[in-house]
């Protein structure tokens, strides 16, 4: 026994020792072998263009369908304002409107701060741009939807910065073209690219550049009736234009999805809205949150003989999806109860906009082409106004064919629409904006928040308010979204001081471009 405790002792010293001697090397000790120190940012790349459009946990159906899609009238929901019907009914439901806030920074932009940080070296200066253009699409999103945001102070918790400052949006807005101006300079066609992480564009550098130009252009066109030395319209239009923006099918910018077994194989927008809403096997009858398309947008659609109205929406007939024209119904928005019959009011198409393989479309030549036909009305270039605006209009039906053969509209149709649509040049200014900015309004269908945006800048299509018992606008549409509560305690002085300079916490203070 003594010897065997002997023994012991000898080993547990030279244990000691044996630790002892390599204490400096703790930390090599303690590191994970199966752990990367570096992170790799084709991956993370790849993850921030599937989170910045993905749901990221109900944002896209909180924030563009029930709120912005809702306020433009693409969308009506039954619910009364104290649930999910706060949209069209113009009320105030924290945890719906203040979601896109909350989830965009904790998610895809804190990603892409990563990729930034990592992505610094000579050799990755064509990964480094992509990324860039990147934040700068989802920070205009944001700031977009509430005005004054963190922005030069946002994702910099690993700095111990946990209470960013908000920016001024004008701030924000000149700060965006520029970045986005040198994130265009600085491609190199010598230089690696995301390659296949790419989902977009493959790493295609050429169509990179006409994205970032396209951006540059959307939102030079944002502050058209902002007045301001850092930021002026028509020089930062006219430079998006001589770049050169998307204004072929070839260049759109377009996630596809598989269908597949993850949920990242899966078109974002068709996944929330069948699993928050239009579940296929009610068959329109009990839709969980009684949602249908509006009645301002059917009505349109079918006033115009408009080929699109097949495409994107359905009556049910005997249980079966039905896209005849004649029996579409649109609800009206401030409805808050469920109505007789609801199988025979329209909502989204199942072979098209419910398709879960279907594409999503990010920026394309339509919205592109729209905005030059202004660029030119306003004299801005020496582009064919009337060509652009007809040139938009068919973008916006082709590129339905991107959906399969459910959403592909006859030639002759394509042609026969624009040509019974055309831009009326020998109209006032406003009355032309009107025509490309309605025109707009249903070429955005599903990306309801760029739709929001550029409602409240030009003010067309007009649509009549709701007037809802109880809402808190006086009657009049959202010209923004409230922050977050939990910021308010968290962020306290610095969300002070954007309200003291933005004006009031409320769903009608309208933001820095909202003129």
């Amino acid at each position: 026994m003594q010897r065997i405790a002997r023994y012991k002792f000898i080993l547990l010293l030279g244990a000691v020792l044996g630790l002892a001697s390599c204490d400096k090397d703790f930390e090599a000790l303690n590191v994970n072998p199966n752990a990367s120190e570096k992170p790799n940012i084709d991956l993370l790349f790849t993850q921030s263009l599937l989170k910045g459009n993905l749901p990221l946990d109900r944002a896209y159906f909180f924030t563009s369908y029930l709120h912005s899609g809702t306020y433009i009238q693409h969308y009506a929901i039954a619910k009364e304002m104290a649930g999910s019907g706060a949209g069209d009914k113009y009320a105030v439901n924290d945890f719906y409107q203040s979601f896109y806030y909350r989830n965009i920074y904790t998610n895809t932009m804190t990603t892409l701060a990563e990729i930034i940080e990592a992505a610094q070296a000579p050799e990755n200066v064509n990964k480094l741009a992509v990324a860039r253009l990147w934040k700068v699409l989802l920070m205009q999103r944001i700031t977009d939807l509430y005005g004054d945001v963190p922005y030069s102070e946002a994702t910099r918790g690993k700095s111990n910065l946990f209470q960013p400052k908000y920016d001024a949006q004008e701030d924000i807005y000149a700060a965006l073209l520029k970045e986005t101006e040198d994130a265009i300079k600085s491609f190199d066609a010598s230089k690696a690219t995301f390659g296949n992480a790419d989902l977009i564009y493959k790493g295609n550098i050429a169509q990179w550049k006409k994205f970032g130009y396209s951006l540059m252009l959307r939102l030079a066109m944002r502050t058209t009736r902002a007045t301001s030395t850092k930021v002026i319209a028509k020089d930062w239009a006219q430079k998006a234009v001589a770049g050169g923006v998307i204004t072929d099918a070839a260049d759109n910018a377009v996630v596809r999805y598989s269908n597949g077994p993850q949920t990242y194989n899966n078109n974002p927008i068709a996944f929330e809205l069948v699993n928050q809403d239009y579940v296929p096997s009610s068959k329109g009858a009990s839709n969980q949150e009684w949602g249908k398309f509006s009645k301002t947008f059917i009505d349109f659609l079918k006033n115009h003989n408009d080929p699109r109205l097949g495409v994107v929406s359905v009556v049910w007939t005997n249980g079966n999806p039905d896209t005849t024209a004649a029996l579409q119904k649109g609800m009206a928005n401030g409805t808050d109860v469920k109505p007789a019959n609801p199988a025979s009011y329209s909502e989204p198409n199942p072979a098209t906009i419910l398709n879960y393989a279907s594409p999503l479309l990010v920026m394309t030549n339509a919205e592109m082409n729209l905005l030059l036909s202004e660029v030119a009305l306003r004299g801005w270039s020496s582009g064919d106004k009337a060509q652009l605006y007809a040139n938009g209009v068919t973008a916006a039906l082709r590129n339905w064919s991107l959906f399969g053969a459910a959403g592909t509209i006859a030639p002759e149709r394509i042609s026969q629409y624009v040509t019974d649509n055309a831009l009326n040049t020998g109209g006032s200014f406003d009355a032309q904006m009107e025509q490309i900015h309605t025109q707009f309004w249903v070429a955005l269908l599903l990306d309801e928040q760029e739709a929001y945006a550029n409602w409240r800048r030009t003010g067309y299509p007009v649509l009549v308010p709701v007037n809802y018992t109880g809402n808190v606008t006086g009657g009049t549409i959202p010209r923004r979204l409230p922050y977050s509560q939990t910021e308010q305690g968290i962020n306290g002085p610095n969300y002070n001081e954007a309200v003291k300079r933005q004006g009031p916490d409320l769903l009608t203070t309208r933001i820095w471009w909202d003129k």
